[in-house]
């Protein structure tokens, strides 16, 4: 389904974004305009999300190697749900430091940057918000920490922006990313990552909900004070 010309005026800006970003279905789009809108403040209703288990001090609890197990594949959000056409192999894959003169090094890293870092694991649960949330595996990688060390992050660098393959991208202050849970994965549970949950290269954030955990990770880039808009592209590009 189509929106006319017509129908385009009639919508909120809200929904046209929504529907430039290819998350938005058209018919869903008027189904909602056709409801009048309040011309004064009314009470509706708040979304909730099951809090996170965290410890006292805010980070996540890390549990023991035998609980680990199988954890259910995400959806990426612009291709379509399916994972993104990219090299799977982190031996060979790469991603794009862009560290806009906020790091001694830059462009691409590659697995042999990252081989010569400590090799750090940790079991915890990756929560999505569900109310009854389940998925504890074992992540192993590096951390994020570390691989800040290597490529010389300025102390001036206030925010990192992670992008994934298929567009999809979060922003985290640079101390978030310093934390000690915070790592780049290539492993889950001593396996590579499937393309599901993120092959070749993810984040683990197991402190932040799942969404903060980028897949597929293909550019890393750092801004301070701030980072400029990206544009998200539309399903299927």
């Amino acid at each position: 389904m189509k929106l006319t010309r017509r129908d385009a005026i009639k919508v909120s800006g809200t929904a046209v974004a929504g529907l430039s970003m290819g998350v938005v279905k058209p018919d869903r789009v008027l189904a909602q305009e056709a409801q009048e809108f309040p011309d004064r403040l009314v009470e509706g209703e708040i979304r909730t999300r099951a809090d996170l288990p965290l410890n006292a001090d805010g980070s996540a609890p890390e549990h023991p190697p035998g609980s680990a197990g199988p954890i259910d594949g995400v959806i990426y959000r612009y291709t379509g749900g399916e994972a993104p056409d990219t090299d799977l192999d982190y031996r060979t894959a790469s991603i794009r430091i862009a560290a806009s003169r906020l790091s001694r090094l830059h462009g691409t890293l590659r697995y042999d940057d990252l081989a010569d870092l400590p090799r750090h694991s940790m079991v915890t649960l990756l929560q999505c918000g569900a109310p009854r949330p389940t998925g504890i595996a074992k992540w192993t990688g590096v951390r994020f920490n570390d691989v800040l060390d290597m490529i010389g992050l300025a102390p001036t660098a206030h925010y990192c922006r992670i992008i994934s393959h298929d567009g999809y991208y979060t922003d985290e202050e640079v101390p978030t990313m310093r934390h000690r849970q915070t790592m780049l994965v290539w492993m889950l549970n001593d396996e590579p990552l499937p393309p599901v949950n993120g092959a070749p290269f993810r984040l683990v954030i197991p402190f932040r909900y799942g969404g903060r955990s980028v897949k597929a990770v293909q550019e890393i880039t750092f801004g301070s004070p701030s980072l400029p808009f990206r544009e998200v592209p539309t399903r299927g590009a």
